[in-house]
């Protein structure tokens, strides 16, 4: 046990992705002589299923705070963990309060932080995508605007501060947390061959995540996308986790029954990381709207197809294996991508396994007297 008298840092975990950025640093930290580490989980993520297998799959240990908002509208959601999370803050005291990635959590508990004076740090900050018709464009540029302490995983982001007249002393380049969770699992995800769940071959299928809303939310375009995959499936099979939204949208515009019965077109239930990590290893390509997705694909040297027009992560196109596409040349980006041999790159600088190291070690030197 602790000593209570030392510095205790709280660490935000809202969906997903969140889980997968702090559980190096979690781990990192828990083992310290210097502070005490509580886990704080909004609840954010609605499906409980989803949430506790990425817990078991980091060994995370159940959180110190389940506040349980759960799904609600952008500010709803916002102002729910506000009200939940400042009622913790005031019965613990955190010395600092540890936010990652750009959910409408990591700018609740920023926005809660700053307003009790605690200081508050910005795990994966500086990432601009350009576009702040995206809810997440918003919580980036807030939360990096509040903190006390960004922690940046690229030189682009570190730009991007600059170019917005940031405090050069608030800004430290740590690397890319997520490469730390995938070098921690990397035994246990090479040992999971998901895809032989399906008789598919290594290096010989494709694993599509969608669920942005700009994709799947409008009918005309989820149809569009759902031609292509049909088409895509003539010559590379497919195997889909299907995000829930993604799966409500198909029924309602009841394109469901049709995608379900394409030969090499499996459709699972949402992984936890390592077998998501299992299978994507081991694909061809990937296709995705997500965001950490881009990085993974990058580190692992999987090409990538990501259908937005703008990513927060450019270092993904430049230094790694991304391409931006559009759902009317879908299929002739996976046409060139399936007739050129994958390039192998060196990770970015400081995409390492390292960088849960150098946070503990930053907010050591932050919590000094």
């Amino acid at each position: 046990m602790k000593s209570t008298e030392l510095p205790l840092i709280h660490l935000i975990a809202a969906a997903r992705p969140n889980f997968m950025k702090i559980a190096p640093l979690y781990h990192v930290l828990s083992k310290a002589d210097w502070c005490r580490v509580e886990l704080v989980h909004t609840g954010q993520h609605y499906d409980a299923n989803m949430s506790d297998a990425f817990f078991r799959d980091l060994d995370l240990p159940t959180p110190d705070y389940h506040l349980g908002v759960g799904g609600h509208s952008n500010i709803e959601q916002t102002a729910q963990v506000m009200l939940a999370y400042d009622r913790v803050c005031e019965e613990t005291k955190p010395s600092w309060i540890v936010v990652v990635g750009d959910v409408n959590s990591t700018l609740a508990c920023a926005l809660v932080g700053v307003q009790r004076g605690i200081r508050t740090a910005h795990l994966e900050a500086g990432l601009r995508s350009g576009d702040r018709h995206m809810p997440e464009e918003i919580n980036r540029l807030l939360t990096d605007a509040i903190c006390d302490l960004l922690w940046t995983p690229s030189p682009d982001a570190d730009e991007n501060l600059r170019l917005e007249n940031t405090d050069p002393a608030r800004v430290e380049r740590v690397g890319n947390i997520m490469i730390d969770t995938y070098e921690m699992m990397r035994d246990r995800i090479q040992k999971t061959l998901t895809y032989c769940r399906f008789g598919l071959n290594e290096g010989k299928y494709a694993v599509v995540t969608l669920h942005r809303p700009s994709n799947v939310d409008d009918k005309s375009r989820l149809t569009t996308i759902v031609d292509a995959l049909e088409t895509m499936t003539s010559f590379l099979p497919i195997v889909f986790p299907l995000h829930p939204r993604t799966k409500k949208m198909l029924e309602r515009f009841m394109l469901f029954e049709r995608i379900s019965g394409i030969t090499d077109f499996h459709f699972i239930e949402p992984l936890g990381y390592v077998e998501f990590m299992g299978l994507a290893s081991r694909a061809r390509l990937i296709l995705t709207d997500s965001g950490g997705i881009q990085e993974e694909a990058t580190y692992i040297g999987i090409p990538c197809l990501t259908l937005r027009e703008n990513t927060e992560r450019p270092i993904t196109l430049t230094e790694g294996t991304n391409r931006l596409v559009d759902i009317f040349t879908l299929t002739e980006a996976v046409d060139d991508v399936l007739s050129t041999e994958p390039a192998r790159k060196t990770p970015p600088a400081l995409w390492d396994g390292n960088t849960a190291e150098r946070v503990a070690n930053s907010l050591r030197r932050n919590c000094a007297p």
